[in-house]
């Protein structure tokens, strides 16, 4: 059975799996380091915010600005549970980061953005790669 006979398009089909891709790339390297929200997570919420998106211009026919801010602002509320104060510690901040921009990639490909949304998450994956340096900093 192909994606027509459920009335799907192959774009649409298409654009779903570019924004779990994308999301498994970011949520590869915060898996790797064992970090909450993992490899299923980042694909789980690029993979919405690429839905939600998809829906809103295709079927209801809404002003996308309001999908966006909707997404951004869920998503915003998503990364903050993540986030942990103890004393002057606070763990968490870029995992509810990374949340964040892994839904703005899949929304840039809901919106039919692939090549924005592919430099984004490769500039993300290098960017979350700079703990290592990071470590390094901190040890001088």
């Amino acid at each position: 059975m192909c994606c027509a006979e459920f009335g799907l398009s192959s774009e649409l089909v298409i654009r779903l799996l570019i924004a779990t891709a994308l999301g498994a790339l970011v949520g590869f390297e915060r898996e790797k380091r064992r970090r909450p929200a993992g490899l299923r997570t980042n694909m789980l919420v690029s993979l919405g915010a690429c839905l939600f998106t998809i829906i809103s211009i295709s079927d209801f026919g809404m002003f996308p600005p309001y999908i966006v801010a909707g997404i951004v602002t869920g998503i915003g509320f998503l990364g903050a549970g993540s986030i942990i104060g103890s004393g002057k510690h606070v763990q968490g901040i870029t995992t509810a980061a990374t949340l964040w921009i892994v839904a703005g990639i899949g929304l840039a490909v809901g919106a039919g953005e692939y090549a924005l949304a592919a430099v984004t998450a490769v500039i993300v994956f290098f960017t979350l790669l700079l703990k290592d340096v990071e470590k390094e900093i901190h040890k001088s």
